[in-house]
């Protein structure tokens, strides 16, 4: 082969890759962009803990829970390690054990039924609602009525998941929960800052467990959580609980615990990231807006009920063919996520519980079907432009 002929060969290759590689990449998640805002307020906040070094439950830890209370109106705002923690505190404070059944949605994170299962309870899985991705209260109603009739496990608890950011119907959930002798444990791991009924999420259930992870609308910068209660008496057993169980000088448990207290260094980067929440929930409303009106008729777009606000966590839209669509989506540089792309039920990790065969049509049918797109603040108008064109194209 001559040297005429490979360099021409090279430059094929090299328009082909031009070609190739997407006009501009849009990713999912970008948290580089929150960062030259509240860099210098961060940095400030966390040289004072250095200063004092009170890593642990230092007075950060203390001001977060305060000003958490008072933005969602809760009496007690416990920070925590994690939302998983949250959730099983929450589950240890009631006293959920062997022999109880707490009710999940089927279509969420294994966190929400793997809590359940930490503590000995029997999670057992309930369909969504297809408009809201949330738990279908008339399902609940009737696996909760089955459980009882069986009499091999007594209702205890429900956990209702504020998917995507979208507070669930607590109303509807909370007669079910009455009807069936069981307390609320709102998993409000996506919707911290979303509302529903002139009510704030923290506010809208006995107990309310949130996450405070990175990609959140109000993330830290690594593992943390809340628990939210108007209850004196659980929120008592929460802070023993999260401190191993002991009280005081600590030299005696007075009841079995875990280590599950937010560090000082996270509760310092929150109280910054809490000034800002406001403007980003601002964001994520406005870009949710956008992409509705855009995609109208061309996607299933997410609903908020009237009276709701969601915290947009996600933006979550129904497509046919929903792994070509991603899969051409990537190629034009869009990042796109799977929330979720398999049923609870359908777990190897949670097939030995008490529905694990159970078809749940609607979870399983919208895990086939759901694709989230690009949604924080700083994504651009053009950015967000530019995603609309490419998933239509793609469709």
């Amino acid at each position: 082969m001559s040297e005429v002929s490979v360099g021409a060969s090279e430059a094929q290759v090299h328009v082909r890759e031009k070609a190739a590689r997407p006009e501009r990449t849009v990713p999912l998640f970008d948290l580089k962009r929150q960062e030259p805002g509240v860099r210098g307020r961060i940095e400030a906040r966390m040289d004072e803990v250095l200063r004092h070094c009170q890593f642990v439950l230092g007075p950060e830890v203390d001001e977060l829970e305060k000003a958490l209370a008072a933005y969602c109106g809760a009496r007690h705002a416990i920070g925590v390690s994690a939302g998983r923690d949250a959730l099983t505190m929450a589950l240890m404070a009631l006293g959920a054990g062997p022999g109880d059944a707490v009710f999940v949605p089927a279509f969420t994170f294994s966190a929400t039924a793997g809590a359940v299962a930490a503590v000995g309870a029997t999670p057992v899985f309930v369909d969504i609602d297809a408009a809201t991705f949330n738990i279908d209260p008339h399902d609940l109603d009737r696996v909760a009525g089955h459980v009882a009739a069986a009499g091999k496990l007594t209702p205890k608890a429900v956990m209702p998941v504020d998917l995507y950011g979208l507070p669930a119907d607590h109303a509807a959930v909370a007669k079910v929960a009455e009807r069936h002798g069981m307390t609320v444990i709102a998993d409000a791991a996506q919707s911290f800052g979303a509302r529903a009924g002139g009510r704030c999420v923290g506010a809208m259930a006995p107990i309310t467990a949130t996450s405070f992870y990175p990609t959140k609308p109000l993330g830290g910068y690594g593992d943390g959580g809340a628990l939210f209660t108007d209850d004196d008496a659980l929120a008592d057993e929460v802070r023993l609980i999260r401190t191993h169980g002991r009280l005081g000088s600590g030299d005696e448990a007075l009841r079995l615990g875990m280590t599950g207290r937010l560090d000082t260094l996270q509760a310092a980067v929150l109280l910054v990231k809490l000034e800002e929440f406001a403007e980003e929930l601002a964001a994520r409303r406005r870009i949710a807006a956008l992409y509705s009106e855009a995609l109208a008729g061309d996607v299933i777009a997410p609903t908020v009920p009237p009276g709701s606000d969601s915290a947009w966590a996600l933006y979550t839209v129904r497509v046919a063919d929903r792994d070509g669509v991603r899969a051409r989506l990537s190629a034009a540089g869009v990042g796109t996520g799977l929330f979720y792309a398999i049923p609870l039920h359908r777990h190897a990790a949670f097939k030995p519980w008490i529905n694990g065969g159970e078809a749940l049509p609607v979870s399983e049918q919208l895990a086939g079907e759901v694709l989230s797109l690009p949604i924080y603040g700083g994504l651009t108008d053009e950015e967000v432009a530019y995603v609309v064109e490419q998933l239509k194209a793609a469709l």
